[in-house]
């Protein structure tokens, strides 16, 4: 939208199309950064305990409303956790409250708060069945909990073992592969049909899995899915870049206390919020397809989610600018990804 686009961008306002904004202290200190970029943002429901039904949906939202600072116009667009017990009756609650824009299949044990999540598709066909009757999309975590699998191999194995034949026995159910990582994964939503969509973080877009180990263990680089090997990295860039409305915006934004990273059991996630969407330019950018972030970050998210267009704007600006060390967490402190760092973009206050 900008005229200059080689010292700033002018887009849309963005959604979030996929964020992690916890509850109590933590989700004041960390949803002002989302809140002052992206307009929209669909909510991940893997608190402790998870939210599991529609009640608990829109108390926390209230809650997250609550948070939202002065001045500042921000929607959360609410999630389900499916579990094997998800019933067609709390389906129909979820999708009547308007505030409900998906259901999240999390495989039991797969990733972070998800002990909770599915343990077989057979427990969840009534579920899928009527979600697609209401069209209600299904959000899933790709990734198989399998000990037998490699870890940098579970989603592949994921699209076999569950997303196609969810795919094949729902047609018309709308799905969203979250966060993926992998070649295989952009091929896999690239060929498939217009109900199936991927979203793409920054750090996956940046960083291959090299990232993880550079100069000694690099907590705050671990998310999962883990970063991969370089051809996956490029797969994903050439996909975010390409144009396909079926690729857009979801940070994954995680946010972990330092101690709950820095420690010998790491939390998996890293806290992008403050810095999401220049390090999406910095992506696009280094593609040389900064003409295309605009459509990647408020376009082809509404278009999925049957949302309005953002009308009004927001403005980067090329600044150099250094990422803080660490910042306030409730009663704790957290580290930002690219913590300490030096970026080019800078959103306009």
């Amino acid at each position: 939208m900008s005229a200059n686009p080689s010292q700033e961008l002018l887009l849309h306002r963005p959604d979030d199309c996929h964020l992690h904004l916890r509850d109590g202290a933590a989700l004041a200190a960390v949803l002002p950064a989302s809140a002052r970029v992206f307009g929209r943002a669909i909510i991940m429901p893997n608190l402790q305990p998870p939210i599991l039904n529609t009640a608990q949906a829109l108390e926390y939202r209230a809650r997250i409303l609550a948070a939202v600072p002065p001045g500042v116009d921000f929607s959360p667009l609410m999630t389900l956790y499916l579990t094997d017990h998800t019933s067609p009756e709390e389906i129909r609650l979820a999708q009547a409250s308007g505030a409900i824009f998906g259901v999240k299949l999390y495989p039991a044990g797969a990733t972070t708060h998800s002990d909770a999540g599915v343990t077989s598709l057979r427990s969840i066909m009534p579920a899928l069945t009527e979600m697609e009757k209401l069209d209600l999309p299904l959000l899933v975590h790709g990734e198989v909990n399998d000990p037998e699998v490699d870890i940098f191999d579970r989603e592949q194995v994921f699209i076999d073992r569950v997303l196609t034949p969810i795919m094949r026995d729902f047609p018309s159910l709308r799905v969203v592969f979250e966060h993926i990582t992998t070649i295989d994964a952009a091929d896999y939503v690239a060929l498939g049909p217009p109900t199936l969509a991927a979203t793409i973080t920054p750090q996956h877009l940046l960083y291959n899995r090299n990232a993880l180990f550079r100069g000694g263990l690099q907590a705050h680089n671990y998310c999962l899915p883990v970063l991969k090997r370089e051809v996956h990295r490029r797969a994903l860039v050439k996909a975010a870049t390409s144009g396909l409305p079926k690729f857009f915006l979801g940070t994954d934004s995680a946010p972990h206390a330092r101690g709950a990273k820095e420690s010998a059991c790491g939390c998996a996630g890293c806290y992008t919020a403050p810095l999401a969407l220049e390090l999406y330019a910095e992506a696009f950018e280094a593609a040389g397809a900064l003409d295309r972030l605009d459509d990647f970050a408020s376009r082809f998210g509404a278009e999925f989610y049957r949302l309005p267009r953002a009308t009004d704007t927001i403005k980067l600006r090329r600044r150099d600018w250094q990422v803080p060390a660490d910042l306030p967490f409730g009663d704790q402190r957290i580290v930002p990804f690219r913590a300490s760092d030096a970026l080019r973009w800078k959103v306009e206050a």
